[in-house]
């Protein structure tokens, strides 16, 4: 689709509300609305509105599907990656014992407590404790070692967590490291793997990297609001029987209600998310990166000979879904800092998102190109060269 086509398929109502419409080349953020969904993906979502089925069945069926396409136990579609992390918790905290999960977020006599690397902390760790978990972190903000970690698990510890992504220093424990010693410990492993969905085999070999795997749907093309818990099936029958189905069900059967009444997702939506993993491993990624490069390299062209400018393109395919140009300034030269610049293409008509990252310094900021329309990356690129070279 078109800038132009997506601008008149969605402008009249956002128009009318007076939201403006920009250009996305940030990634797949919370803040700018996540995905954009493919018109596979749409036309399953629309075939499925126009049935009613039961929830319990299509819950299972579609958890059944997803856990044979990524080779786990089980699967459930949640509303989101952070509510995956949430009902993980509630699984290994409470379990299916009834009078447990009607009592959380109060844990008193239950084992509540969720270690974690100190130097991996980041702010969605917190959806752990929205069932009552207590994260202990064990080691400090350089490193862990493994006596810190063991030393960290006392008799109320309910399970591990694990921050998943591909370049953690060999100060942070590894993945198989913590594997080994939750296993070792007796205890279930949480894995956050939200945006690890690529290459495929790496998707698959992360699904199957703990006890509970928890996947952000946006990151592989499913409606923003959607994510996967995976693993152990005694594990994701816990975390099921604490969602919203869950809540329903023991409502009717006069048992306690668990806490996971507004993690509802809709039919929609679950059909949503099993038509995307469905093409996200069918279509031919190599082309799809092929496309990707070709929207880098309009953009790299216009702005790299510029006094002042120097651009980065990636020598590797992406691990996850981020995949764009870093650009770096020169402000001596072009007369504006990196975050100048970033406000100024947001103030722009369209307003143009791009992103800095923190390890990449404050001169430099990243044009993602994953969540580009047809045609963006030209507005982009001339936008760009106008700003750069104002100040040379």
């Amino acid at each position: 689709m078109t800038m132009a086509q997506s601008q008149s398929v969605a402008g009249n109502l956002y128009e009318e509300l007076g939201v403006r419409i920009g250009i996305n080349a940030r990634g797949n953020q919370t803040l700018l609305g996540g995905s954009v969904l493919a018109p596979e993906v749409l036309a399953a979502m629309e075939q499925a509105n126009h049935a009613y089925v039961e929830m319990e069945e299509l819950l299972a069926k579609s958890g059944e599907f997803i856990a044979q396409v990524l080779g786990t136990e089980a699967a459930y579609v949640t509303s989101g990656c952070a509510a995956a992390l949430a009902l993980s918790a509630a699984a290994c905290i409470a379990g299916t014992d009834p009078e447990k999960i009607g009592r959380l977020p109060d844990t008193t006599g239950m084992k509540d407590e969720i270690v974690f690397q100190k130097a991996q902390q980041y702010k969605y760790a917190r959806c752990l404790t929205i069932p009552g978990g207590k994260l202990v972190a064990v080691g400090d903000e350089t490193g862990c070692t493994v006596e810190q970690m063991e030393k960290g698990i006392g008799p109320q510890t309910a399970a591990i967590a694990y921050y998943q992504k591909p370049d953690w220093g060999s100060n942070i424990l590894s993945l198989e490291q913590v594997r080994e010693i939750a296993h070792r410990k007796g205890l279930p492993l949480i894995v956050d793997a939200a945006s690890q969905i690529y290459p495929l085999d790496y998707f698959r070999a992360m699904a199957q990297s703990g006890d509970l795997v928890c996947f952000g749907a946006k990151y592989f093309g499913a409606p923003h609001s959607t994510g996967i818990v995976t693993g152990k099936r005694e594990l994701v029958q816990a975390a099921v029987a604490q969602g919203f189905i869950g809540f329903e069900l023991a409502n009717q059967q006069g048992l306690p209600t668990p806490f996971g009444r507004p993690l509802k997702v809709d039919r929609q939506e679950v059909i949503g998310v099993v038509a995307a993993l469905r093409l996200w491993f069918s279509i031919d990624h190599e082309e799809r990166l092929r496309v990707l490069r070709d929207k880098m390299q309009v953009i790299a062209q216009a702005v790299q000979d510029l006094p002042g400018v120097k651009v980065s393109l990636p020598t590797a395919p992406p691990v996850g879904p981020s995949y764009g140009l870093r650009i770096t300034v020169d402000q001596s030269v072009v007369g504006k800092d990196a975050a100048t610049i970033l406000e100024t293409l947001a103030a722009g008509n369209p307003p143009i998102w791009v992103r800095m990252y923190e390890e990449d310094g404050p001169d430099t900021f990243a044009v993602n190109v994953q969540t580009l329309n047809e045609g963006e990356e030209q507005v982009i690129a001339e936008r760009l060269k106008s700003i750069l070279a104002a100040g040379a």
